[in-house]
Order: C-alpha cells, then structure tokens, then sequence
C-alpha cells in the first residue's frame, strides 16, 4: 500500500497541470495569508490579479529561461500599467491603446510559444488594470504597485520551482510522448490484418491524423530539453531524457515506415499467419511503448515479462517458413512480397532493439566517431532582436493568421468596449476579458474555446453561489478561493471547461469576500455571453482564416520537405548511417508539415460547409501525402541494414528524377497559392502544368531491373513512392482548380 501511494505521488507530482496547480497555490496561499494579516480589504483583489496575469505568462522552461522570460513580462506589465494610468480618464483613448496594445502584443505572439504566453498575459493585465482603474487615474495608480507586486511574487515562486525541480517536466513530456507512440503502434499494427474488404483507407486516414499529434509531443519534448541545455555537459538525467527523445524519434520513424501497399501482402501471404505474427509483435510493442510511459513518470524500471522476445522469434519463425516455400516453388509473383515482408520483419526487430536500449545511456567507444551519438537540437527561438524583427515583419502579409488574427482581436475589442461604454455596464471589462481568452487564430478553435467557456462559467456561477451559501464562514471560502485558482491553471491546458468553472467561482469568492458581491452573477453570465458572440461573429465575418485557402501552400510544404528528407536519405546511403542533426532535421520538418496537413484538415472539418471547398479531396491529398512519408521513412528505417548499400546508376537516376517531380509539384503549387491569393486573381483555380519527371521516374522502374537484392528493395520502395505519385498530382490539381 505504501509503495501504491508513492508511486501515485511521483506519477501526479511529474504531471504539468499538478505543479502548475501547486504552484498556484503557493503563490495565492501566500498573499491570502499576508493580506489577512496586513487587514487588506480593497488591496487584495490588485494582487490577486496580478498573480493570475503572472501565471498566464508562464510556459515550460528552466530557471534561468523562466527569469528572462519574467524580466521581459515584467517590462511588458509596466509598460500597459502606465498606458492605462495615462489613457484612463478618456474611455476612448483608453480604447484606442487598448486595440493597439492588442495587435501590437498578438504580432508579437509570432514569434514563438514563450513570447505568445506573455503577450496574452500583458493584454490581460492590461484589462485587469483597467478594471481595477474604475475610470479613475487615482484607482489605477494606486492599484498599479500592488499587481505588479503580485507578479512579481508569482514570478519569484516560478523561478525558484523551477530551479529545484527542474525534471518533473521533462519527465512528463517524455510520459505523453510514448504514451502517444505507444498508441499510434496500435493504430499501425490494425493496418496489417490480413482480412479482405477491410476499410484499410480509412484506418490510413486515422493514422495520418493520429500523427500529427505524435509530431505535436515530439515538438513540445524537443522544447522542454533544448530550454535546459546549457553551455557545458549536461547533467546525467538530462542526458538520459535526451537519449530517450532521440529513441523516440528513431521509433517514430521505425513505426510511421510502410515496406508495402498492404493489400498486396495480405493477398500475398492470405493463407499465412505470418502478418498476424508482425501485427502482434507491433502490438506488443505498442504495450510496451505505454509500459514505458508510465515508468518514466513513476519513475521505475518499466516491466517486462519476455512476451515481446517470444513474438518476436515467432514471427521470425514464420518468415523463415515462408522463405523456404518460396525457395522451394520459387515464383515471380512471390518475389517482391516476400523482399517487402523480409525488411518488415528486419524493421520490428530493429524497433524492439531501440526500445530496450531506451532505458540507458549508449556507451561510445573510444576514438570511434562513426558511433558517437549526435546529441544536438536546432533552436527555433529567435536568437537577436534582428531576427525576431524579421520574424514579426514577415508577418505583415494579409494573408499572415498572425495578422489577420491581431485585426480581429483588435476590432473585437474595440466593439466589446462600445458595447460597455453604452450599456454603463460596471462589470463590463469582463466583455473583454471573454473575448481575450476564447479568440483565436482559426474559427475551430475558436467555436470550441467559446462554447468551453460559456459552459465552464455556468457552472462556475452555479457552484460559486453554492459555496456561498454553504460556507459562510471567510476561512472555508478563503480555502476554497485558493483552491479554485491552483484547479484553474492546472486544468487550463487539458481541462478548459473545468478551468473556466474554477476561475469563475474564485472571483464570486472575491467579490464576496470583499463585500462586493450584489448582482455579480448576472453581471458575469451576462458578459460572457456578450463576449463570446463578438468572438463568433469576429471569426466569421473579420478576415476569417479559413482552411481550404491555405491547402496549396500546406501542401506545397509537404512536399518540399519530402523532397529534402528522400536527400538525405540518399546521401546516407553513399556515406553511411548517421543520426547527425541534419538528417534529424530534414525528417522532423517532413513530419512538422506532414501535422501541419493533419491539424489543417482536422480544423476544417469543423468550419461552415460553404467555406470548405472540396474537403474529399483534401483527405485523399493528406492520406497519400501520409503514404508517400510512409514510404520514405521506411527508406530512412533501413539505411543501417542490408539495403545501405551504393546504388546502381538506374536507382541513382530515378531517385533523382523524383526528387525533381516533388520539387516541382511543390514550386506549382506555391505558384498557385500565389496566384489565388493577388488582388486580380483571388477566387481562381490556375491549373496545374504536366510533369514530364513523374513519366521519366516510371519508365525508368519498369524497364531497368535492378542488379543486386539490396538495390532490388530499395527500387522497389522507391516505385512504392513513384506510384503514389501521380496519385497525389491528381488530388493536387483537383484542390487548386475546384477549391
């Protein structure tokens, strides 16, 4: 029972949202407690404020990258404080710097996670203090001390959390990283059931969605390691984390490969049980992918019961079996499905083998380069002010979400404050406040944040009242006060509808506790549906940015990073296997655009039908651009095995002349983004000009047979790409000229 209870400790304790949540809590206990012992009456609400603007900044870093990220929210907090001191007593130059502040803050979000984070929380300060103003320069500067003051606090509990527990989310990362592998090894091993008139497309299709969240942990674990790299060696657990990342990403590529259109092999081998021996083996190593999740949060030894090496030798087993059969009758038809079934079976052994090397260190030999592990990451933060200012110009674009996103937060705004300004409504900033957190950069998800919201305050209000009425006493309520704010920053990542409830009932208990509670409730319910119809009609009517318009160039991007993956993977094939970090990075960027159609189409699929164009086509554009990955990673897979060898000059040729086919279908697409989005083109469909390359790369597989087996797979794979092909052109024509 004690080992049970720690083991539940550990795993809660490594959870983001249970120390963002404790955190919170600390730092709201503390001012609860010094405001009572000080006798603050109408000095607790500022501070109390300013903590939640603090905690709003806040995103996964170390103590030292938490520090500058303070010091520059900090700066931001001062510079919209006295904006507001300034601006307050005119309503409407106070607006004018507020739709300012929004768009200039919402650019700045551009950058990346951890410059959006503190642009959210200064423009939220900025309404807290204007609230906390009431019209009157007095107010505001008066409340200005005491919330810079409690974010100032929360950034002091932040950065020393973090300097003495710096692990816990790393650990968690990692966690949710396998966890989401260990089901895509599930979804991958449905994909190789031997069972005829199975609906294989749309298994593909869950695949390629399931993906793009995969690729969306491999990113967010990627961040939380880079932010802790120092200049020296790193510490002995983050080497560890760092290994396991890169296992991860090895098993990512491993898992996400396809050696064969499956309904080849399961014609093929029918009559055999070897596919139900790989797709068990798959199976298990999902298991064991899961097993691994929750030993890094437990922080144990995962458990092994020898299953996995037994499935393994079955299927090995049952390879060798159908090698003898085919040596025996050897047939035509046989020979390539049994080449693609070899190097399946060479795959999921060399998976098992990452998975059990997961755990520790490698040990590098000494003086032996050719092995030593290439531990570096490429940093997509803006290292100079100079870059940063590149990055934010290169927004400047109408066709930029970033922009597009600035103006309609701004104008939302902007019409959120007339509508306080006529009605005389004291509680009115909620308005603004409603409309800050549920506008977004796409209609989806703003539909979903604002549906969230408006169901989490009507539970707030209700269960604040209750609480109110039950427990009277100022000592439960303060309780209750801070643990309603700890339940809102941990659940406001996962949990948004329970997030919105728990910060609902903490401001019903801070009003109340200051006496200021008559007509809170309407006043709340009332606003934030103000708010949330702003919100829906600014993402419907003000520069939405819908999905469909944006496919030419997703796609587009899909196949340009294709094409510099298939590189180097071509080079190592001449030079040999290394993980070094230009390969990684090539095949991060395919999978980062292969998520990006993913997430697109996932988003799309909940916008207005008038706006969706032909969204038929643009599955089959994500499912074989998905195939087409598939296939090139399981050229990547094997560039240590039997097949990294020099290719003939008519493999050589043909990889070549598909390289260019991807190139240029890219090139014409982006051409086609351009032309639909000038001025005198805009609604247009140009069609796609003929790619002479795609015949050249066919005709040269079926007419050059190639010399050795090694090169006869790799061939092979690479006509498993050219026959995708020209299937995916077709989508691609089809989305330009009808979407």
């Amino acid at each position: 029972m004690d080992t049970t209870w720690k083991l539940s400790w550990q795993r809660a304790s490594n959870h983001e949202g249970f120390t963002r949540g404790a955190r919170a809590f600390v730092a709201l206990a503390v001012v609860l407690l010094y405001g009572w012992w000080a006798d603050w009456q109408t000095e607790l609400m500022p501070v109390l404020l300013g903590v939640i603007a603090s905690a709003l900044t806040e995103t996964d870093d170390s103590w030292r990258g938490r520090l500058r990220a303070q010091l520059l929210a900090m700066a931001c907090f001062t510079l919209v404080a006295l904006a507001v001191c300034v601006a307050v007593p005119w309503p409407w130059l106070l607006m004018a710097v507020m739709a300012l502040s929004a768009f200039a803050f919402t650019l700045l979000g551009a950058l990346s996670e951890r410059y959006r984070a503190i642009a959210f929380g200064s423009l939220v300060l900025f309404i807290y203090e204007a609230l906390a103003a009431r019209g009157s320069r007095e107010a505001a500067m008066a409340a200005t001390p005491l919330m810079l003051g409690g974010a100032a606090w929360y950034g002091v509990v932040s950065v020393l959390w973090n300097a003495v527990m710096p692990r816990a989310p790393v650990r968690y990362r990692l966690a949710k990283l396998y966890a989401m592998l260990g089901e895509y090894l599930r979804l991958k091993a449905l994909l190789l059931e031997p069972v005829r008139d199975e609906d294989l497309e749309r298994r593909r299709m869950a695949l390629a969605l399931h993906n793009g969240r995969v690729v969306d942990a491999l990113n967010a674990t990627k961040e939380s390691l880079i932010s802790r790299m120092g200049r020296g060696t790193p510490p002995v657990w983050l080497q560890t984390a760092m290994h396991q990342y890169l296992a991860a990403q090895d098993v990512h590529e491993r898992v996400s490969s396809s050696h064969e259109h499956y309904d080849l092999l399961a014609q093929s081998f029918f009559h055999s049980d070897v596919l139900y021996r790989c797709q068990r083996v798959l199976t298990l190593l999902g298991e064991q992918a899961l097993k691994f999740s929750v030993a890094i949060q437990q922080q144990t030894e995962p458990l092994h019961s020898g299953v996995t090496t037994r499935a393994i030798e079955d299927m090995e087993a049952a390879l060798a079996h159908q090698e003898e059969i085919a040596h025996a009758e050897p047939t035509a038809m046989q020979a390539r499905p049994l080449r693609s079934l070899r190097a399946l079976g060479h795959n999921l052994t060399a998976l098992a083998g990452v998975f059990a090397g997961a755990l520790a260190l490698p040990v590098d030999e000494p003086g032996n380069t050719r092995t030593a592990v290439d531990h570096s990451l490429f940093d997509r933060e803006p290292r100079t002010l100079r870059d940063a200012w590149a990055r934010v110009r290169a927004q400047c674009n109408a066709q930029s979400p970033w922009l597009r996103h600035s103006v309609r937060l701004s104008l939302s705004l902007v019409l959120g404050f007339a509508v306080m300004q006529a009605t005389a409504d004291p509680h009115g900033y909620w308005i603004l406040l409603t409309i800050v957190f549920v506008s977004q950069p796409q209609y989806a998800a703003t539909q979903t944040r604002l549906m969230q919201r408006a169901k989490g305050t009507a539970i707030g209000l209700a269960l604040g009242w209750a609480v109110i009425q039950l427990f009277p006493g100022n000592f439960i309520q303060a309780a209750l006060l801070v643990l309603g704010g700890a339940v809102f920053f941990g659940a406001r990542h996962t949990r948004y509808v329970l997030a919105t409830a728990a910060v609902t009932t903490l401001l019903l208990l801070s009003f109340h506790q200051m006496g200021m509670g008559q007509g809170v409730i309407s006043a709340r319910l009332l606003d934030t549906a103000v708010g949330c119809l702003i919100a829906a009609a600014a993402a419907w009517r003000v520069l939405p940015h819908w999905q469909s318009r944006q496919w030419p160039q997703l796609a587009a991007q899909a196949l340009q990073t294709q094409a510099i993956y298939l590189r180097e993977i071509l080079a190592q094939y001449q030079s040999g296997k290394r993980d070094h970090l230009a390969y990684r990075l090539a095949r991060r960027n395919a999978h980062n655009a292969d998520a990006a159609l993913s997430n697109s189409y996932s988003a799309m699929l909940k916008e207005p039908l008038r706006v969706r164009g032909n969204a038929e086509v643009v599955a089959n554009f994500l499912r074989l651009s998905h195939t087409q990955l598939n296939y090139l990673s399981a050229l990547g897979a094997q560039r240590g095995g039997a097949s990294a060898q020099p290719m003939d000059e008519a493999t050589q040729a043909s990889a070549q002349a598909l390289l260019q086919s991807l190139q240029e279908l890219a090139e014409e697409l982006e051409r086609a983004q351009r032309e639909m989005d000038g001025p005198r083109q805009r609604g247009k469909r140009p069609p796609l000009a003929q790619a002479p390359a795609v015949a050249e790369v066919l005709r040269q597989f079926g007419q050059t047979p190639p010399a050795v087996p090694a090169q006869s797979w790799m061939a092979n794979q690479l006509q498993l790409v050219g026959k995708v092909f020209p299937q995916l052109r077709e989508q691609a024509r089809q989305m330009v000229e009808r979407g």
